[in-house]
């Protein structure tokens, strides 16, 4: 019992440091997201969401070995590790690199015109959307990162400011233009026909393609 007992209190301070690393984290890097932020009108909110959800919060390997908060791959000459993920000369360099891809690469540099420093729910389905992440839910996982720890705050906001509204998308279904069959029977003309049909009989004979209203018993209609 007294093992069970240090196990959960061991376990639980693991729980409690972790979150405690999360705010010890936003508070070492909100200067320079905030920086980031005046100079190139990107929210700082963002920045510091995507820092922490790709590093966890600085506790990735990438992050602890090659000053990588980001994900951003390519080569570096790290003896430590072996990754697929470039290497930076500290963390600073990564975050000002990530802003830096942001704004020189394409799709990416159409989201400043699109969304002020404010918008971060903008800005994080239109980093998703632009090829940034696999994840379907990679955006709604930043949000709710900037949600959690209430990283808006850091946007300096001005007091007014109101959030854009995101409409929904509506997809529309095509109706389906089926045709209906009416099998001719001995009798029938194009104008009773029409008229039991709900139609009229130049629009039956443009359907069918018909030259003269003579009808046959067996024909096929389309109405």
């Amino acid at each position: 019992m007294k093992n069970i007992l240090t196990f959960c209190l061991l376990l639980l301070s693991v729980i409690i440091a972790k979150a405690q690393d999360t705010e010890d984290y936003i508070t070492e890097h909100v200067e320079v997201a905030q920086e980031l932020m005046r100079d190139h009108k990107i929210p700082a909110s963002i920045i510091l969401a995507v820092a922490i959800h790709e590093s966890a919060a600085g506790n990735s390997r990438i992050a602890q070995h090659l000053n990588n908060h980001f994900g951003v791959k390519g080569p570096n000459n790290n003896e430590e590790i072996r990754s697929a993920y470039r290497d930076y000369e500290s963390d600073e360099e990564s975050y000002n690199h990530f802003v830096e891809l942001m704004e020189t690469r394409a799709p990416f540099n159409s989201l400043f015109d699109k969304y002020d420093q404010y918008d971060y729910k903008g800005w994080a389905r239109g980093i998703q959307r632009s090829g940034y992440a696999r994840s379907r839910t990679w955006a709604s996982q930043v949000i709710a990162m900037v949600n959690k720890y209430n990283l808006y705050q850091y946007d300096e906001r001005p007091e007014d400011y109101v959030e854009p509204i995101t409409k929904a998308k509506v997809y529309h279904r095509k109706k389906r233009t089926t045709s209906r069959i009416y099998t001719v029977k001995a009798g029938d003309n194009l104008g009773a026909i029409a008229k039991k049909k709900g139609t009229t009989v130049k629009s039956l004979m443009k359907r069918n393609g018909l030259k003269k209203v003579n009808l046959k018993p067996g024909q096929k209609i389309k109405f």
